[in-house]
């Protein structure tokens, strides 16, 4: 009793320090973040961003070289077909001639009017020959009705008449010919005071509004120089450039929702063509990506769209596949457990791996086929070091605490 007594407290003592031992090393449960395996509608899309467009514009320019005329229309100013002037182009005059271009033209007037002193003394020729030639003809049927010349005397002086009409037309060409010769080259020497000023006016080709005006002073500018476009801002298309591995998942016809675009609501919109063609665009991080032209039109009536314009900004999100209600869970749930998908189910307190089979992904959420039932508690963004058997509690969100 006395040996009792006389160790008790250190026995007490080593009691205590095994129990203080025993709480310390006891394994701590994990904090985890939770989610519930639910049932709902999954879309699966590409999202990329997209600029709208005027589906037909027209550019118009200047059909002839010389002085535009100040440009009123600013962009946004309505047009129509026909009726509204959109530019005036006063030709330009004829360069003054220096003094060897003005010799030079001055030799080539008189060799064109030469040319057409030859050409009138072949006319004059030709002239004389035809008269010839008709009157041996009619001297020749005389003869034959008297019996004084054969047949074939008559046929020869015929066609002689009919190769005399000849030239004489040929004649007459050439001296037309040279008379306009004579014209060109009288021209080249006219003072450019004499030529003509008429302001050429250029008349909106299409119904529509001002794009762009890329002239807008009194300017020279030559012939085919750009001076506004014009579009009809009813006729709008999306265009999406995607990567060329997300642009072959997409259809013809498949449903595009447009989002961020500032409107309060999501628009709707269809995917009319995937052009065939694709192109190099280098990334914000200077990698060059292979990028494909995806064009969609607006399902909506033009009114829910009608504050967008050309070449604006919007979010496009193309459906790939859709479900009104499929079983889904988290995609950060989801882990690799081999060649398998598997996720951390939270019952009684730890955390259970149970293999899952997958069926259609978004970033976040993911159609569970096999494994799971709707209201399990699935592990989020799980830990690595987190092992089947672990004992767990459930983080509170922020929203949760008080």
């Amino acid at each position: 009793m006395r040996i009792l007594r006389r160790h008790g407290r250190w026995l007490l003592l080593g009691l205590l320090v095994t129990a203080l031992l025993v709480v310390a090393l006891w394994p701590r449960a994990t904090e985890v973040e939770v989610a519930a395996v639910v049932s709902g509608p999954l879309l699966v899309t590409v999202d990329d961003e997209g600029e709208t467009r005027i589906r037909h514009r027209f550019v118009v320019s200047a059909p002839v070289g010389g002085r535009v005329e100040r440009i009123e229309l600013e962009p946004g100013d309505p047009v129509e077909r026909g009726r509204t002037i959109v530019a005036r182009v006063r030709p330009e005059t004829p360069a003054l001639l220096d003094a060897r271009a003005r010799s030079e033209a001055e030799a080539a007037l008189a060799a064109a009017r030469a040319a057409l002193g030859r050409a009138r003394a072949d006319e004059q020729r030709a002239k004389t020959a035809l008269s010839l030639a008709r009157t041996e003809l009619q001297r020749a049927r005389a003869l034959v009705g008297a019996a004084a010349l054969s047949r074939q005397e008559l046929d020869t002086r015929e066609a002689a008449a009919t190769s005399a009409e000849e030239m004489m037309r040929a004649a007459t060409f050439a001296v037309a010919t040279a008379d306009a010769d004579v014209a060109r080259a009288a021209a080249r020497l006219r003072p450019p005071s004499a030529a003509g000023t008429a302001t050429v006016a250029i008349e909106a080709p299409v119904d529509g509004v001002v794009l762009r005006r890329f002239r807008e002073s009194e300017s020279i500018v030559p012939a085919g120089e750009p001076l506004v476009e014009i579009g009809d801002p009813r006729n709008l298309e999306i265009v999406s450039d995607l990567l060329s591995t997300d642009a072959v998942r997409v259809e013809r016809g498949a449903r595009a929702l447009v989002v961020d675009w500032g409107g309060t609501t999501g628009l709707e919109a269809r995917v009319r063509r995937v052009e065939p063609s694709g192109f190099t665009k280098v990334s914000a991080l200077g990698v060059e990506e292979q990028r494909v032209n995806v064009v969609m039109d607006f399902v909506d009536a033009a009114g829910a769209w009608s504050r967008l314009g050309d070449q604006y900004r919007v979010e496009v999100r193309i459906v790939l596949w859709e479900s009104p209600r499929v079983l889904k869970a988290p995609t950060s749930a989801l882990f690799r457990n081999g060649d398998d998908w598997a996720v951390f189910v939270v019952e009684g307190g730890r955390a259970r791996r149970v293999p899952v089979e997958v069926g259609h992904r978004t970033p976040l959420e993911a159609e569970v086929l096999e494994g799971l039932a709707e209201g399990a508690t699935v592990i989020v963004h799980p830990d690595d070091t987190l092992e089947d058997g672990a004992r767990v509690t459930i983080r509170e969100s922020p929203s949760s605490a008080p």
